[in-house]
């Protein structure tokens, strides 16, 4: 009797401890999803008609327009009391003119600023997400202004997005267990520039940050999805760690349906997209990333890169996808686990 007694309490106990288990993950899932519906097409409008506007004159590197796109930046995350990881009002990581010229491949650069803003973690704040998206674009050319809508308009305002929805879990107490950090670089299209500087010059050692979640271009659709546009390409997600992979596809099923394209995650794709943005800097030192890309389109590096052309419900939704990753890699137990090495490294 005495035997039975203490099985049938063993099952309850396992049952409760079951159920409570299961609760705790509904609730994180309502949590996320509350969060992520704050994430509007309305709000990427707005945002990126300014930011793409020709009053930013194409954002180039160093220059005025770059000036004020950092300072919109900055004004959002003060008005959010979003802080910044440097100082109290100091938004700008400075990057050299010396650094830039150094290793740019396109002309001489004037000194330029990436921008970082930064939610601290509950319990393991040591532990860091970056979100990154590059701030510049082309500039001008023969008078015209080459406005980069979609390179990388959608990537800077998508993080003001999640950036938002971030600090609205916050404001009701459920921040994120591990830190984010919300990295706007520069420098992106002189080669990786701001980046570069971050990733020898971090904030954060770089054995705390977990992962990078890069977004370069994801409001347009390319020719090879004209009929179905609710896709988005994923770069880079199983090459460092297979537990981003799995919770990058399991959280996409979970929250958005999007078509998760791996066309251009081939180790031999002619394109070479996994070296050609941001997250690059950081897969070098064998941290994870996810690249979020929309292919190129006829307005890639061109004038017609401009907001109208932005489909924004698409841009919505991929933001949201972006969002719930992150929170997923934010709050769940265990750090993703690197357990590849980054392929040129790995051939040395």
């Amino acid at each position: 009797m005495k035997i039975l007694l203490y099985v049938f309490s063993l099952l309850f106990f396992m049952a409760c401890s079951t159920s409570r288990n299961t609760a705790q993950k509904d609730k994180n899932t309502d949590d996320a999803s509350k969060f992520a519906a704050s994430i509007t097409a309305e709000n990427l409008k707005t945002h990126l008609y300014v930011f793409a506007s020709d009053e930013f004159e194409g954002r180039n590197t160093g220059e005025p327009g770059q000036k004020k796109a950092i300072k919109y930046l900055k004004d959002f995350y003060v008005t959010q009391k979003i802080s910044s990881p440097l100082a109290k009002d100091d938004y700008y990581q400075e990057v050299p003119e010396a650094f830039l010229n150094q290793h740019s491949r396109r002309g001489r650069l004037k000194d330029s600023e990436n921008v970082l803003a930064y939610i601290k973690g509950t319990e393991k704040p040591d532990e860091i997400i970056v979100i990154s998206a590059h701030l510049d674009h082309v500039g001008m050319e023969n008078g015209e202004i080459f406005n980069g809508a979609d390179d990388d308009g959608s990537g800077s305002m998508a993080i003001l997005e999640i950036a938002e929805a971030f600090q609205k879990a916050v404001k009701a107490g459920k921040g994120p267990r591990r830190s984010i950090l919300f990295l706007h670089v520069t420098g992106e299209e002189k080669g990786l520039l701001g980046s570069k500087y971050y990733t020898e010059n971090p904030t954060f050692p770089l054995e705390n940050t977990v992962c990078n979640l890069n977004i370069d271009m994801i409001g347009r659709v390319d020719k090879r999805h004209t009929i179905d546009s609710n896709y988005v390409y994923l770069i880079g997600s199983d090459k460092l760690s297979t537990s981003l992979h799995q919770v990058s596809d399991s959280i996409n099923t979970k929250y958005t349906n999007i078509n998760l394209d791996y066309t251009y995650n081939d180790d031999n794709d002619p394109n070479r997209f996994y070296y050609r943005s941001d997250h690059y800097n950081f897969a070098k030192h064998n941290i994870p990333v996810i690249f979020y890309f929309n292919g190129v389109h006829e307005d890639y590096h061109k004038p017609t890169d401009t907001p109208d052309k932005i489909e924004y419900d698409l841009l919505a939704k991929r933001t949201r996808l972006i969002f719930h990753t992150a929170w997923e890699i934010a709050n769940r137990k265990e750090r993703l686990v690197v357990d590849q090495l980054e392929p040129e490294i790995k051939s040395n």
